[in-house]
């Protein structure tokens, strides 16, 4: 246990400073290149930081875990939606481009929608059971180059990107070795946090489904955290959300349609002590949604494009409020 306690404290240095050098070098990168930063933090820092959830996931994939799959991945949503976003937005009100008001949000908000149809087979198909195929998968992986294609559109847009002043910039290659550097740190600190923690779960006995939803979910979204609050106190907000959204958006879009190509995943659908006729994980989904909506309201109050302090705060209220529920339905 204290060997736990030892690897998860470096873990956590490891993540943070990692996310240092990530969110340093791909804003140098951004700024070199007259790419926004927005695009950098939808990109190459929201793919570095979601490795640690393939990762995962993919161990998940091969040894059966289904639980522990859509538990990680609804999971991460959630804590990088409700608890990231609250936690920054306390520490700095983030200020939101158009560009997410009008299509990245709602494209998060749609994959939620896509995946309810895809894993609820018996309800909308009237199948005996429910699973995530490979066909589904494929459709999932093809929103993501749908997604891509958006990216590679707005590189040729140009924004009032008026962060990237305030950015120091490094030659190229210290950039990119920055990058590559905050990844692997990302990875290893994730994985060192991640799986102390499960094992110190383990050694309380917690179940698969609560690790997945809950331990799972935050060791592999420490990334985002770190990145996110280093962005955040460095007043790039656009990498912030870039870095919120466009995780959520890989995590749903890749990282699930990778699990379900490699193998098609069973998905949790009832509560078999109670025998009730609903899907558990949907709740989970449901309050997810319910959650992109209110990030898609904080950015149409008062100030326009803004989350500010009071919005963010009730983000982490919900973020208790749902943790609470976990525990209870556990």
């Amino acid at each position: 246990m204290f060997l736990n306690l030892l690897l998860l404290v470096c873990g956590f240095a490891i993540l943070i400073k990692g996310a240092d050098f990530m969110v340093a070098g791909a804003s140098s990168l951004a700024k070199r290149y007259n790419v926004s930063t927005l695009v950098i933090g939808l990109t190459v820092v929201a793919f570095g930081t979601s490795a640690p959830e393939m990762t995962v996931n993919i161990i998940n994939s091969t040894a059966g875990r289904n639980e522990a799959i859509f538990g990680n991945i609804i999971g991460s949503n959630m804590f990088n939606l409700l608890f990231i976003l609250g936690v920054t937005g306390l520490i700095y009100p983030l200020v939101v481009q158009k560009s997410s008001v009008k299509y990245e949000v709602p494209f998060s908000l749609s994959g939620i929608f896509i995946v309810w149809l895809l894993v609820n087979d018996q309800v909308v198909r009237g199948e005996s059971s429910n699973f995530l195929s490979r066909v589904d998968a494929l459709i999932l992986f093809s929103g993501f180059l749908v997604f891509l294609v958006y990216i590679y559109r707005s590189l040729k847009t140009k924004t009032d990107d008026t962060e990237a002043e305030s950015i120091k910039q490094y030659k190229t290659g210290i950039s990119i070795i920055m990058v590559i550097g905050g990844i692997a740190m990302l990875i290893g600190g994730g994985y060192l946090v991640t799986e102390n923690a499960v094992g110190i779960a383990q050694h309380f006995g917690l179940s698969e489904k609560l690790i997945g939803l809950t331990i799972l979910a935050v060791g592999t979204s420490l990334p985002e955290l770190a990145t996110t609050v280093v962005a955040a106190l460095k007043r790039q907000t656009d990498i912030a959300i870039g870095n919120v959204v466009g995780s959520n958006i890989f995590n749903i879009f890749l990282i699930l349609s990778i699990n379900g190509i490699i193998s098609p995943i069973e998905y949790p659908a009832h509560q078999h002590e109670t025998h009730l006729e609903h899907a558990v994980l949907n709740t989970d989904l449901y309050v997810l949604g319910i959650g992109t909506l209110a990030l898609l309201l904080a950015m149409f109050t008062l100030k326009r494009n803004k989350v500010d302090r009071w919005e963010a705060f009730i983000f982490l209220l919900m973020y208790i409020g749902y943790t609470y529920y976990l525990i209870m339905r556990n």
